[in-house]
């Protein structure tokens, strides 16, 4: 291979070092000094060399970004968790956070500053640099583990390959947010629609979507960016605030959010929420909220951290996101149950950040209360920005000739005459025959808090209704290979794998196959309560209504309709037909038990957010120590255990003479 020309060599790294520092200047400072077309030529002319002389090619070189496809995608874990934020949800309980800061710390005021970014609504993710270089990348995951996205990060043009700076930190592990612009995603959109091709509903969808691709090349034509705003390991470098960690990020050429504001006080802190509530959409990027964290990094060492959030940080989140349509059309579901839901088939539109074309209207009783109808404009609201349903109708703008709706009197799928039983606001289908109750009761029995039949979907079990495959939930364990292989969108290692599956779950515990069942007020809670009392499915089915409100936790109304359940002839019926095809519930096996332990032949229950460990080990802890837990407050509990903001469970406890103990009493009498 001839050697490289000096006056080319030169050429191409000072192409190099240009074409990053233009980078540079248009992510991180927003103040870029050539155009686009002057940086694409730069970078052609980049291409162009070391295309004609390869030894050029660095890894951290601008023509690198795009490298080759990955067969999977791998987990990694992180070195130091990526915790989660606690939320508040308005001015009042941003002001509660503080107070309980204060009380932490046994203080009458914090002497302090804080700190406000704005949430940024994208997928949380973090980079590792080590001596400069960009090494990995992955997504947040469970906090725990992600999963390694490095080569679609590689694509990200305000990623960058390599730090600035002459003496980077040896390892240095940045936390961020990966997003997409409005702009961005605007452009893409049009693009897709201008092909004939259905548009992406919302940025943050589209951008955990690109994250995961395998080939590289096709996360480079969507255009994403990273805002970063925090570390974890660190070796080189040791900010003593947040304001300096920013600073110091923007020195090595990692892209910041210039929107950070100081504030003093409370109400300096509510007034930027207020005003981030009115300007969200004049940013260039969707928002969801305020992150308001304690600006000293000495001071957030002694705050510390929950079990899975930092104390001294909180999201404040913005209400709920409101628009208005029409609708076009009102249809009524049906359940396993036999609920009849109506549901409002809605002309699309964008209700924060995501489009909505259906949203629930509860029951009969909701519709006669707003008297929505077809043709209707209705304001539409994401609860929690996630679930949408009707919340009022503009009848100024209500058509003429519009009908009140009318509930059916028969089911939509069987014609059987519902029913409403006196005081109950549900109507329902009382035919247990019904083909969308038989979907349903399947859905429920192959999900993963029952059966947990992995392959087990939703248009899956729509087909075998839909082709009178199955008449009860039994017979998916009867389903041969040929029947499966006849259904659309079933090859023969799919099909191997459902039938491995099902094999598996002819022997999950008890207490899953009862919740599994659908049984009226049995869900995992109760399966579990059951479960550890009977020995057996035969034994629970030979009980007594009163043996069964014998258990610890289980009241007279779910001892009656669990009872009334088993002694149902068609359900016997049923359970007899699942022990022929071999579903035969296995009891769990269950942790060491001390029969003297501290809560030995007592109930606990756990309310407010416990500091040092989380909801499930603590309860674990009391199982092993020889207690029960229950789920509510009641003359059958013996032990109140109370974290932080414990709600309306401690008054009645107290109003009942319980125990009670806080999370420090808890832990000392656990040991």
């Amino acid at each position: 291979m001839s050697a490289v020309p000096d006056e080319i060599r030169e050429r191409a790294e000072r192409l190099r070092a240009e074409l990053v520092d233009h980078n540079y200047r248009y992510y991180v400072l927003s103040r870029p000094t050539v155009s686009d077309v002057e940086y694409d030529r730069m970078l052609r002319e980049l291409e162009r060399l070391e295309e004609a002389h390869p030894a050029l090619v660095t890894p951290e070189s601008p023509t690198q970004r795009v490298g080759a496809p990955v067969d999977t995608i791998a987990k990694i874990e992180h070195a130091v968790p990526m915790l989660s934020l606690g939320n508040a949800f308005d001015e009042e309980e941003l002001r509660e956070w503080e107070e309980s800061l204060r009380n932490h710390l046994k203080v009458e005021a914090l002497e302090t500053e804080f700190v406000g970014e704005p949430k940024l609504d994208g997928v949380s993710v973090e980079l590792v640099y080590e001596d400069g270089r960009l090494v990995e990348a992955s997504t947040r995951g469970d906090g725990r583990v992600g999963e390694e996205i490095t080569h679609n990060v590689r694509t990200i043009r305000s990623v960058p390959l390599e730090l600035r700076g002459k003496s980077p930190p040896k390892r240095l592990e940045v936390r961020g947010e990966a997003i997409m612009s409005k702009a961005a995603f605007e452009r893409l959109n049009r693009r897709l629609v201008e092909r004939g091709e259905e548009p992406y509903a919302n940025p943050r969808n589209l951008t955990s979507g690109t994250l995961k691709q395998l080939d590289p090349s096709l996360s480079r034509e969507r255009p994403l960016d990273v805002f970063c705003y925090g570390i974890g390991r660190a070796e080189g470098i040791a900010p003593r605030s947040q304001r300096e960690l920013l600073g110091l990020l923007g020195e090595l050429g990692l892209h910041t959010n210039l929107e950070l504001t100081v504030f003093g006080d409370l109400d300096a802190m509510a007034a930027r929420y207020r005003d981030l509530v009115v300007t969200r959409d004049e940013l260039p990027y969707e928002i969801d909220g305020l992150v308001v964290k304690v600006d000293d990094f000495p001071l957030r060492e002694r705050l510390g951290t929950r079990s899975r959030s930092p104390r001294w940080a909180v999201a404040v989140k913005f209400p709920a996101r409101q628009a208005t349509t029409t609708v076009e059309e009102i249809k009524v579901q049906v359940g396993r149950l036999g609920t009849l839901t109506p549901v409002a088939h809605l002309a699309p539109v964008e209700v924060g950040g995501v489009t909505v074309s259906r949203a629930t209207l509860h029951n009969a009783d909701q519709i006669e209360r707003l008297d929505v109808r077809v043709g209707d404009t209705v304001f539409v609201e994401r609860a929690g920005d996630v679930i949408p349903k009707v919340v009022a109708v503009v009848k100024e703008k209500r058509p003429r000739g519009t009908r009140p709706y009318r509930f059916p009197d028969a089911c939509p799928i069987c014609g059987a005459a519902v029913e409403r039983g006196e005081g109950e606001v549900a109507v329902r289908c009382p035919n247990r025959d019904c083909r969308a109750r038989l979907a349903g009761r399947i859905e429920h029995l192959v999900s993963r808090g029952a059966l947990d039949v992995d392959g087990f979907g939703k248009k899956l079990v729509e087909q075998l209704v839909d082709r009178e495959m199955v008449d009860d939930v039994a017979d998916v364990f009867r389903l041969s290979r040929d029947e499966l292989l006849s259904l659309d969108r079933m090859g023969e290692k799919s099909v191997d794998n459902l039938l491995a599956a099902l094999e598996v779950a002819r022997t999950r515990p008890l207490a899953r196959v009862l919740f599994g069942l659908g049984i009226p007020h049995v869900g995992e809670t109760v399966g579990e309560l059951l479960a550890d009392h009977f020995d057996s499915l035969d034994d629970l089915v030979a009980a007594s209504e009163e043996e069964m409100e014998d258990v610890k936790g289980i009241g007279p109304e779910v001892a009656r309709s669990v009872h009334a359940w088993f002694q149902d002839e068609g359900h016997r019926d049923l359970l007899a037909k699942l022990a022929r095809l071999g579903v035969r519930p296995v009891r769990a096996a269950r942790p060491a038990v001390d029969a003297d332990g501290a809560f030995a032949g007592r109930s606990v229950l756990f309310t407010g957010t416990l500091e040092e460990m989380t909801r499930s080990e603590a309860e674990a802890k009391v199982k092993a120590a020889g207690g029960k837990i229950l789920k509510s407050v009641s003359k059958n509990l013996d032990v109140l255990v109370v974290g932080e903001k414990p709600g309306s469970k401690l008054k009645k406890a107290q109003e009942l003479g319980i125990e009670v103990l806080t999370e420090e009493e808890f832990r000392e009498r656990i040991g």
